[in-house]
């Protein structure tokens, strides 16, 4: 058995005894009792402490238990460059001594970073010297297939990526040409005048393109945009000529057009940190590295594991003299494991007319469209004035609409008809606050139907102070507002208070006070409406349920409502639709801010039965439209389309 300071137990030890004579003798000792002549595990220990050492990181520590420390040391610190944040563990196996000369069987798998485990069987080659057992220095302490003047070589692959699919199946992204227009530092002759002409032409501010410059390693390409071929020939003649300007070009996974159903789908481009933080394994680890092209936003991201799949690797042995060009050994592969397509309900033909129809719009512009029955979403459109995920997540007062809910309550408690004879003045106080009707139109006493088509408001906060005060809240719920949908993209369902009274109650009635709703979910109750079974928010074909279905209302409510929003387009406030087959809706206009007059956006929700996509559900907004006459003519020019 030998100890770290050299002793051998294989040679005995000796030992002094004193005679009785008072004579003191050396003996030479038997072996001590748990001491052996086989060295195998003194062999054991040594390539132990060694394996330890470098699985520890401490790499100086096990070039020391070697016959080479500085040959090791350089060794395995290019190993650790070749393997960058891997992370190696051992495992011995087999141990064979012959005489002064050992060899070691051990198990090496390495933990990759964004990769699947490395793992192959390896041995270490020891010999005996005067300060014990130690670890031969040789490449092959690394790899067996691994030689004087070389080192390793990984690659990482990502397979190609999975496509996001429309309602049939087929692929919304294609591989598309873009320019990636950036600046070469060495290029650059005027940074200021550089960066103010690319500013210009692409948007991105001049203070940011100058700091990213500045702060770029020598010779590094630094990028500013990218961007479809299309658009980058639009400001071909501003940025070509700039000195410093490059525009290397490359292909990336695209939708049709850059807004095609953008809040939903997302974009996929360079993978970002924060991306790559957020794509963990089971083990808490990245999944992906920069470089890699990855989801950037909604499905793609939320669906990032199953599109992309998985990375896989190669590994060869190169040689260090950089010279030779040396192509190198493959001496281990891993695969990348595709990734599977996410099915939408998305169709094409709806998304197209809804794209049409808000690009039309210079304000900010939504339009959702929901398959009645299903809640299947089948259009998300945004124009270039809009922040895109508030067509999913945004938060706003939907003003009139909102009496589809307080007519539902109404019908529900049994209090009216549509025939009911209902007063509509042209102002009404509650608690000495006053509310009005558009530019105080009064129509007397007229059928709640008409009150309804007309959009007045002083009737429905009369007849809403009739009811309890979770009256309104029950009715939105029923057709889903207010539920913790679990989807992919995160939705806003909607919020009606269940406890407001007075004032607030009054104007939760007609869509202000504390009532919030998002364009897919307006777009969703109208769906409830038209189908009678109202259905959980669907963003993928065939995924979890976003939460249980709504309960609706009784059928009998609903075969009251459906007229009176049917009278709304052909004799109410959305007569424009009137020639756009069969047509059901509410139109909604809703204050906000703090200006005098307030400003207001602009609402139409509603259906079309029986049309050239079948029946269909949607909701417009146009934020800050002012009136809800230009919500009607978005709705108008994405009905045109589809005919």
């Amino acid at each position: 058995m030998r100890s770290r300071t050299g002793f051998s137990s294989r040679r005995g030890a000796t030992r002094r005894v004193t005679t009785a004579g008072g004579v003191t003798v050396l003996l030479l000792a038997p072996l001590l009792a748990g001491c052996s002549s086989d060295p195998t595990d003194d062999v054991r220990n040594a390539a132990q402490a060694f394996l330890d050492d470098w699985t520890a990181g401490k790499t100086d520590a096990a070039a020391a238990l070697t016959t080479d420390a500085a040959a090791t040391s350089a060794l395995l610190e290019q190993t650790g460059t070749d393997l960058p944040d891997a992370t190696l563990a051992a495992e011995l196996g087999k141990v064979q001594v012959t005489d002064a000369k050992a060899t070691v069987g051990w198990q090496a798998t390495w933990d990759l970073a964004a990769a699947p485990d490395w793992s192959y069987p390896a041995s270490l080659s020891l010999t005996e010297g005067d300060d014990g057992w130690q670890v031969v220095a040789a490449p092959t302490v690394v790899h067996p297939a691994l030689g004087e003047g070389q080192h390793l070589q990984l690659a990482r692959s990502l397979p190609e990526r999975a496509p996001i699919t429309d309602a049939t199946g087929a692929p919304l992204f294609t591989e598309t040409e873009v320019v990636n227009v950036g600046v070469d530092p060495a290029q650059v002759t005027d940074l200021p005048a550089l960066a103010a002409g690319l500013a210009a032409a692409t948007g991105v501010s001049a203070a940011e393109i100058t700091a990213d410059v500045q702060a770029a390693p020598a010779g590094q390409f630094v990028p500013v945009i990218t961007l479809r071929r299309p658009d980058f020939e639009a400001i071909r003649a501003q940025v070509f000529d700039l000195p410093g300007a490059v525009f290397p070009t490359s292909t990336r996974p695209l939708a049709p057009t850059s807004r095609f159903g953008l809040a939903l789908l997302g974009r996929v481009g360079d993978a970002t940190a924060e991306v790559i933080d957020a794509a963990t394994g089971d083990d808490g680890k990245p999944l992906y590295a920069a470089g890699d092209t990855l989801g950037l936003s909604g499905l793609q991201r939320a669906d990032q594991q199953q599109l992309a799949g998985t990375p896989g690797f190669t590994v060869s042995v190169v040689s260090t003299d950089e010279s030779i060009q040396d192509t190198g050994e493959v001496i281990d592969t891993v695969a990348p494991v595709p990734g599977t397509p996410v099915q939408t309900p998305l169709v094409p033909a709806l998304q197209n007319a809804a794209d049409a129809a808000v690009a039309g719009q210079s304000l900010a512009t939504h339009l959702v469209v929901v398959r009645p029955g299903t809640g299947g979403i089948l259009a998300v459109s945004s124009n270039e004035a809009a922040n895109p995920s508030n067509a999913l997540s945004g938060q706003f007062p939907p003003g009139s609409s909102m009496k589809t809910m307080t007519a539902t309550a109404l019908l529900t408690a049994g209090t009216v008809t549509p025939d009911t004879p209902v007063p509509c003045p042209g102002t009404t106080t509650v608690e000495g606050r006053e509310f009005e009707n558009e530019d105080q139109f009064d129509l007397g006493t007229v059928p709640l139907r008409e009150a309804f088509a007309e959009s007045c408001n002083t009737t429905f906060i009369q007849q809403a102070l009739t009811l309890p005060d979770d009256a309104l809240s029950a009715a939105a719920s029923s057709y889903g507002v207010g539920s913790d949908w679990q989807l992919p993209v995160r939705v806003f369902s909607g919020a009606v208070p269940a406890t407001s009274t007075g004032t607030t109650k009054a104007a939760d009635a007609i869509g202000q006070g504390e009532v919030l709703m998002s364009p897919v979910q307006l777009a969703l109750v109208a769906a409830g409406i038209a189908s009678g079974t109202p259905a959980p928010p669907v963003e993928v074909v065939g995924g979890a349920p976003a939460g249980a279905a709504p309960t609706g209302p009784s059928a009998a409510v609903l075969d009251q409502l459906r007229p009176m929003m049917r009278q709304v387009v052909l004799t109410g406030t959305a007569t424009g639709l009137a020639d756009r087959g069969e047509v059901y809706g509410k139109t909604g206009t809703a204050e906000f801010g703090s200006n005098t007059p307030p400003d207001a956006h602009g609402w139409f929700m509603g259906y079309q039965l029986g049309g050239p996509q079948g029946d269909i559900a949607f909701a417009v907004l146009v934020e800050a439209g002012q009136s809800s006459s230009v919500a009607v003519t978005v709705a108008d020019a994405f009905l045109g389309a589809l005919s």
